[in-house]
C-alpha cells in the first residue's frame, strides 16, 4: 500500500500504535502527549487514517494456544462465479480473522479461530455443506514463528 496524505504527526502516531502503545486508562491522551497536539486530534487523525484504509484494526494480539484455543490457516480452490457466496459465508463466522483472495489455485485464503478443534472442524464441514466447495485445506501449525509485524513508517 501506497500511504498519501499523511504529515510527520501521522507518521509518528501510526509508530507508536505499532510499537509503543500506552496501555494507559486514556491511551489516546499519552499518544496525543507524545505528538505535541491535543488527544481529541490524534483521534480525528488516527479515524481519518482508518477511513482512508491506512489503518485497519486497533486491538491486542492474544497467544491463542495459551488461552486454551484452537486456530488453523485454510486455502479453498473456489470456482470464481462461487467466490462472494463462499467469502460471504466465511465471513459470517465469529472465528474467521483473516479473509483474502490470493492469485493462486487456491484462490480464497483465511484464518480460524475457534475454542476448540472440534469447533473449527464443525465450521468447516458446515462451510463445505453451504457452499459446495469441498477442496478447503486446513493447515494447522505443527510449530509456531513469531515476527515483529510492526513497520516503521
Amino acid at each position: 500500500m501506497i500511504i498519501n496524505n499523511i504529515d510527520e504527526i501521522d507518521k509518528k502516531i501510526l509508530n507508536i500504535l505499532q510499537k509503543e502503545f500506552p496501555l494507559e486508562e486514556r491511551p489516546f491522551q499519552i499518544v496525543a502527549e507524545r505528538c505535541g497536539i491535543t488527544e481529541e486530534e490524534a483521534l480525528g487523525r488516527i479515524q481519518k487514517m482508518k477511513d482512508d484504509g491506512v489503518i485497519r484494526r486497533i486491538g491486542a494480539v492474544f497467544d491463542g494456544a495459551k488461552l486454551g484455543r484452537a486456530s488453523t490457516l485454510c486455502a479453498a480452490r473456489v470456482p470464481e462465479e462461487k467466490i462472494g457466496n463462499f467469502v460471504d459465508t466465511v465471513n459470517a463466522f465469529k472465528g474467521v480473522t483473516h479473509n483474502y483472495l490470493r492469485d493462486n489455485e487456491y484462490n480464497v485464503w483465511f484464518t480460524v479461530n475457534a475454542a476448540s478443534p472440534q469447533e473449527i472442524e464443525l465450521f468447516l464441514a458446515g462451510l463445505k455443506e453451504k457452499t459446495g466447495i469441498t477442496d478447503i485445506l486446513d493447515m494447522r501449525a505443527v510449530r509456531t514463528f513469531k515476527i515483529n509485524a510492526s513497520f516503521e513508517v
